[in-house]
């Protein structure tokens, strides 16, 4: 795994302009939310099919390529950006989907900001909201499925060195308490204030995680919001895990598109048949509400200049906060 990821970075040096080659800050584009990346300065793609170990995204609304230039205003920071990411549900593998982001640790990242589109568990989190998020629940991890699940893969990044410049071994089991990082939320919600977005367009919530494709039943949905979670995807959660593990803080902005349905009751049909044996009026019956991709996109898009606007002015802030320390 190490050689393979080392041989990534090699490929990805060799094609890249110099100045492109060491990225601060790693930058995952969620569902309809590709134009993040259209701030770059000197701004650089790269496919994915050139990149060895690296999957294709066949997701609508997701590219596969890589984009590397500098963002800020006054500091121009370097980073990369996933234009499109990889899902279990696609038939990749944790260990697949996770492979991105190990590659850009060992490029040495020392922040992640991951995106994502995300349905609504909690009521009083609207769809348009921005969500930080402080903490998640990883319903396959729990049970079946975990990118560090397997041999132990030895992580030495520049985030690791930072923090200690002989690290141990990677820990076998890691702690997850603090895999969400206080102070890039911190960054977060004092720049969605200076840009103007409204105090109550962006809350603190948790993250469910699932495997998808399909999206959630009425039950499903009753259950993650009685277990705690706030919003779910598809997505995210593998990424986490896998730049917590080498040493990279983590931010995930969560951008609701869509109420999951869960409806206070069912319609009946034995109502409807028993009103009809007794003579007597049936009860209304409304179909169920159904969620969509496109819905899921149209959002995403109608949102994307805030997020374009958030992310850049959060990493304009960090590194301001850098220079002042």
């Amino acid at each position: 795994m190490i050689t393979d990821i080392e041989n990534a970075v090699k490929v990805i040096k060799s094609i890249v302009p110099e100045n492109l080659r060491h990225p601060v800050i790693g930058i995952v584009c969620g569902s309809g939310l590709g134009t993040l990346a259209d701030d770059l300065d000197q701004r650089f793609e790269l496919e994915y099919n050139r990149i060895p170990g690296f999957a294709e995204s066949g997701v609508s609304g997701h590219k596969s390529k890589l984009a590397f230039g500098f963002l800020g205003k006054e500091t121009k920071v370097p980073v990369v950006c996933m234009l499109g990411r990889f899902h279990m549900y696609e038939g990749w593998s944790s260990t697949q989907v996770v492979f991105p982001i190990r590659t850009m640790a060992h490029m040495g990242i020392e922040s992640i900001i991951i995106t994502n589109a995300a349905g609504s568990l909690n009521p009083q989190i609207p769809t348009g909201s921005i969500v930080t998020i402080h903490d998640h629940i990883a319903f396959p991890g729990l049970s079946s499925d975990n990118p560090l699940k397997g041999p132990l893969v030895p992580i030495q990044t520049e985030a690791l060195k930072r923090l200690n410049p002989q690290p141990p071994q990677p820990p076998r089991f890691l702690p997850q308490s603090d895999a969400h990082s206080f102070d890039l939320r911190l960054l977060a919600h004092r720049a969605a204030h200076k840009i103007g977005i409204a105090r109550d367009a962006i809350v603190e919530g948790v993250y469910c995680w699932v495997t998808g494709p399909t999206y959630e039943t009425p039950a499903e949905g009753r259950l993650l919001r009685q277990a705690g979670a706030d919003v779910v995807g598809m997505s995210t959660i593998p990424e986490v895990i896998a730049a917590h593990h080498a040493g990279v803080k983590v931010l995930v902005l969560s951008l609701v598109t869509n109420f999951v349905v869960i409806p206070d009751t069912y319609p009946s049909a034995k109502a409807i048949v028993d009103a009809e044996i007794n003579g007597t009026a049936p009860p209304v019956y409304k179909p169920s509400e159904i969620v969509s991709h496109v819905e899921v996109l149209e959002e995403g898009q109608k949102r994307a200049q805030d997020m374009r606007r958030l992310v850049s002015e959060i990493i304009e802030s960090r590194a301001t906060a850098e220079k002042l320390v």
